[in-house]
């Protein structure tokens, strides 16, 4: 019989470790922000996770869990489907859907589309501040496709390949990106530890009809020509990249109640290290109360606490899950997400 209270403390003790390690590393660290493109990548799609400050890479397996670690797609055992749509800060739209499809006994694929859209924008200028008549848009669009194995009854892994685009008027910037993870059972209880790097890329730069120009060569000289086509050059950067460590812990207080408490360290390519702390209690298998703080230790952090809840229950022979997220932001609006999942 094992010791649950050994267990604890082993759990107890990585926590420990791992926010020490965390603190250490974000006290050296310089930010980067500003610095990277796709940063709509790191929108969190779940409502689940988001109610648990995003401290998803470890969360037990479903289609949620995906995006913050590929590695629990190997978990799967039934084909999920899920949609989560959000409006987050200035009424800018956000949707994400996701299937993932059994094919064979230990292996699962998925597939992902995220689109960020801001809708049509009014150019405005100094000398007609009302607006010119003329709009733009801005729209980011991600195509996933993952695979995930069971290589053991404890040990999962799995990759996805992205294609990403972003639109600004009239400029348009592709990249392609990999994102890797994995998940390790650590008990019997379902301890689990999970490991998530996403956004694996090379640089990019924008191009398109918004950076054509024409130019004088020589301005000094008459009767040469003096509008000659030509293109403006951006920088290439990177994507958004981040890393992901943490734990899950599940606490069962009677069959028909038990709690989830999840931790985790980021270390992101454009910011300081942080932590993300979460926890989730579930009532009959059929409604959950979340609560969660994101960014802990972050340099010049603007978010912090999150709340969400869900209700779960059957739909003949397929299983629903509906959840809501609340985060709070320092200085601008607090978004809100809706998540619907199935089980077939």
């Amino acid at each position: 019989m094992r010791d649950p209270g050994n267990g604890m403390k082993k759990f107890v003790m990585a926590v420990l470790a791992a926010g020490l390690v965390g603190m250490a590393s974000g006290a050296a660290a310089q930010t980067k922000v500003g610095t990277t493109i796709g940063t709509f990548l790191r929108i969190e799609p779940s409502a689940r996770a988001a109610g648990m400050g995003n401290a998803g890479v470890a969360m037990p397996a479903g289609i949620e869990s995906a995006y913050f670690n590929v590695g629990t797609i190997g978990l799967l055992k039934e084909a999920e489907v899920q949609y989560t749509h959000s409006l987050w800060y200035a009424d800018i739209s956000y949707d994400y859907a996701a299937v993932a499809v059994p094919v064979s006994n230990s292996g699962n694929v998925f597939v992902s589309v995220t689109s960020l859209n801001s809708g049509d924008i009014q150019v405005r200028t100094v000398e007609q501040p009302l607006g010119t008549g003329v709009f733009y848009n801005v729209s980011n669009v991600a195509l996933g496709l993952a695979y995930g194995q069971r290589i053991t009854e404890r040990f999962s892994a799995g990759i996805q390949a992205n294609y990403i685009s972003e639109s600004i008027w009239n400029t348009t910037a592709t990249a392609l990106s990999v994102n890797l993870g994995t998940i390790y059972r650590l008990s019997e209880g379902g301890a689990s530890l999970g490991f998530g790097l996403s956004n694996l890329s090379t640089r990019t730069r924008f191009s398109g009809d918004g950076l054509d120009i024409t130019y004088d060569n020589d301005p000094d000289i008459y009767g040469d020509n003096s509008a000659l086509p030509a293109e403006q050059s951006t920088d290439r950067f990177p994507l958004s990249g981040l890393f992901r460590l943490g734990l899950s812990y599940p606490y069962v207080v009677s069959e028909n109640s038990q709690f989830l408490f999840l931790v985790e360290g980021l270390h992101p390519a454009d910011n300081s290290e942080s932590m993300n702390l979460g926890a989730e209690w579930t009532l009959m298998q059929m409604f959950s109360l979340r609560a969660g703080y994101q960014t802990l230790f972050q340099t010049d952090s603007e978010l912090g606490m999150t709340f969400g809840f869900g209700v779960a229950g059957n739909l003949g022979d397929q299983r629903y899950h509906l959840n809501y997220a609340w985060a709070g932001h320092e200085y601008l609006d607090d978004t809100h997400r809706m998540t619907m999942s199935i089980e077939f």
